[in-house]
């Protein structure tokens, strides 16, 4: 019995290689000029964010302690991914009573990944 198919483990990784890729961490990235995070730094900032938006989600009657989150969020972010313009307004969405039913930490962290920054390429 020949099996000509990827494995178990190659199927469940080509969604993240892809998302990977479309960030610039392939090997052309260097040429394209493209952001250049490695899967760690990608799936270390997944995970403080779904930490973050769960936390949140709890405490969302005690805003002090949210805000305390949030701001501890955005500095991990920042010293994980690099400084991006698009966690600021991520810090200022969280701060919106009522918006920590949103995971906007993840939906940064998702919108870094997938278009990088914010800022306009200067020729």
């Amino acid at each position: 019995m020949s099996n000509k198919g990827p494995s178990d483990d190659e199927q469940r990784t080509k969604p993240l290689s892809r998302v990977v890729e479309h960030a610039g961490v392939s090997s052309g990235a260097a040429a394209s000029g493209g952001l250049r995070f490695s899967k760690w730094q990608i799936a270390l900032a997944i995970i403080i964010a779904a930490i973050s938006d769960a936390l949140c989600a709890f405490v969302v009657f005690a805003p002090p302690v949210v805000w305390g989150v949030d701001v501890l969020t955005a500095v991990l972010l920042f010293a994980v991914l690099g400084w991006h313009w698009l966690l600021l307004p991520g810090l200022v969405m969280e701060a919106i009573p009522g918006f920590g039913v949103i995971p906007s930490w993840l939906l940064v962290v998702g919108a870094i990944v997938v278009w990088g920054t914010a800022r306009p390429k200067l020729k």
